[in-house]
């Protein structure tokens, strides 16, 4: 499972496109079941040219309502309506995109050949908002100029697998085998006792990613996401312009790598760039001095979990 959970950078740009960054777009990729995180202009162009076959998304989480985020929504929509998609596109988001969207889907895509459908949650609540048989995905609650949240995406743990010799010799009954499954010991028709952990074995690691932006720094944060394994935070500018920072509710790199450091996460992405660095190296290096593990989202990297 792990090995094909994995991102994708397709925007990192803040506010505005730059002619090396796009706006804040990401696509998810858990054992081959694709999921967009945020969808700012020009996202369907970025899908496109890094050979991502985005027919395959069937959920689409949206942070907040600024343009940056979700300018690039009524293209795709559009653009799979083209390409003869005929399943429902799932976009979980505020309830006020739903308000906004749907008076454009009724105009340009009426004879969309899909649903789409508005799954609505509270920025305000920590909450699971979607779960499968690998993966759940929770709501994290961010402050910033308008209602905005990150996301939390774990892989779901699998049961654990009986050894074949234990299976072959002992022949359990398919009931025995779930409990066994679920952790439960295994007792024999002569009254012997065979300890989970000897009979079984350990199911494979499960992991997860966090993405936070936009945000002014908080650690209230930091106990939701502890232990993650790759943490994407946003980092708009350099610790010189905290006062800025703090006046617009967004980061510095050096305040996104305090949270990582106090999260315990395995890794650190910084991105949501300021147009104002044409080289971001600067931010790079401010975020390393707090913690080590830390790198820049670039365009077109593909960032394996852990």
């Amino acid at each position: 499972m792990s090995k094909l959970f994995s991102v994708t950078i397709l925007g990192s740009s803040s506010a505005l496109p730059t002619s090396k960054r796009y706006p804040t777009a990401q696509l998810l990729n858990v054992s081959e079941r694709f999921f967009l995180i945020d969808c700012g202009e020009g996202t369907q162009r970025q899908l496109r040219k890094y050979k991502i076959k985005f027919t395959k998304i069937d959920h689409i989480f949206i942070s907040h309502l600024h343009g940056d985020h979700c300018f690039g929504l009524i293209g795709l929509i559009s653009t799979l309506g083209l390409l003869g998609r005929n399943i429902p596109l799932y976009i979980h988001a505020h309830p006020d995109l739903e308000k906004i969207l749907r008076p454009q889907l009724d105009y340009f895509c009426k004879d969309l050949p899909y649903q789409v459908i508005f799954e609505a949650f509270n920025p305000k609540d920590q909450q699971v908002i979607y779960a499968d048989k690998n993966m759940e995905v929770e709501t994290i609650p961010l402050r910033h100029r308008i209602p905005t949240v990150g996301f939390l995406f774990r892989q779901k743990p699998e049961e654990r697998k009986l050894k074949k010799e234990f299976v072959f010799v002992h022949k359990p009954s398919i009931k025995e085998m779930v409990s066994i499954k679920k952790g439960g010991d295994f007792v024999d028709e002569d009254g012997k006792k065979f300890s989970n952990e000897d009979i079984t074995l350990d199911p494979p690691q499960t992991f997860s990613y966090a993405f936070c932006t936009d945000t002014k720094y908080t650690e209230r944060i930091v106990d939701q996401i502890k232990n993650v394994d790759v943490l994407y935070h946003e980092a708009t500018f350099a610790k010189d312009n905290t006062k800025l920072a703090k006046k617009t509710y967004h980061s510095t790199a050096e305040q996104a790598a305090l949270i990582a450091q106090k999260a315990n996460a395995g890794k650190l992405l910084i991105g949501h760039f300021s147009s104002r660095y044409k080289d971001v190296s600067l931010l790079l290096d401010e975020a390393k001095q707090e913690f080590s593990n830390s790198f820049v989202a670039n365009e077109g990297d593909v960032v394996s979990i852990p």
